[in-house]
């Protein structure tokens, strides 16, 4: 018998606090509900949207740009990509692609141009971490060949706590071009830590060398 007026208790006590703050919790429930059907609407639009961007890339890479006609629609395919589908992973490899050819040619300008691209694409917290930091690298990279020190370190910035041994070695070489000898070789010593083969240490270490001679 107990056992039915305690069970009797406790659905009085849920009945009771759900008319206390009825308003509350359907306003939660329906909250709810809105927030999960808006992800689930958003991932739709995303899928139609990078099935799109698969066949507007895979017309860009098949065009003939050989040809004034064909560059003309690869410059159409490729605005279009960069322009309405700048989410896309197509598109950044796209861009990526372009900037690599560009820096190959030579055209150093328009290479960092796509770089810049690529780092504004892939940045922030639903960006892509690892085109970001090839955009970054690459573009620190020209910038550092251009004497532009100051605008290279601003793109690593980010990675001064990096894990990684190329970014600290290239940090260290633009400190050293700026005449920043003790940070330059703080750089150096942590590109050593972090590298695990001998042909990389062995050439930071003579970097470290020639400095102090």
């Amino acid at each position: 018998m107990s056992e039915v007026f305690e069970n009797n208790a406790a659905l009085t006590s849920v009945r009771n606090f759900y008319f206390n703050y009825q308003r509350i919790i359907l306003s939660v429930f329906f909250s709810l509900i809105f927030l999960v059907s808006a992800f689930l609407f958003n991932m739709q639009i995303q899928e139609k949207k990078n099935a799109k961007a698969a066949v507007i890339y895979n017309q860009w890479i098949s065009q003939e740009k050989e040809t004034s006609n064909g560059k003309e629609i690869a410059d159409q395919l490729f605005f279009e990509l960069t322009s309405e589908y700048r989410n896309s992973g197509y598109t950044k490899i796209a861009v990526l692609d372009q900037a690599s050819i560009m820096a190959r040619n030579g055209d150093m300008e328009k290479a960092i141009e796509y770089f810049t691209l690529l780092k504004e694409i892939s940045d922030g917290m639903r960006g892509d971490k690892l085109f970001n930091k090839l955009a970054r690298i690459n573009a620190a990279r020209i910038l550092y060949s251009q004497e532009k020190y100051d605008q290279a370190l601003n793109l690593l910035e980010k990675y001064s706590t990096s894990s990684n041994a190329l970014i600290h070695e290239l940090v260290g070489d633009i400190l050293k071009k700026q005449n920043k000898i003790d940070l330059a070789i703080e750089q150096y010593d942590l590109a050593k830590e972090k590298y695990d083969d001998e042909a990389s240490i062995s050439i930071v270490s003579m970097k470290i060398a020639n400095i102090n001679n």
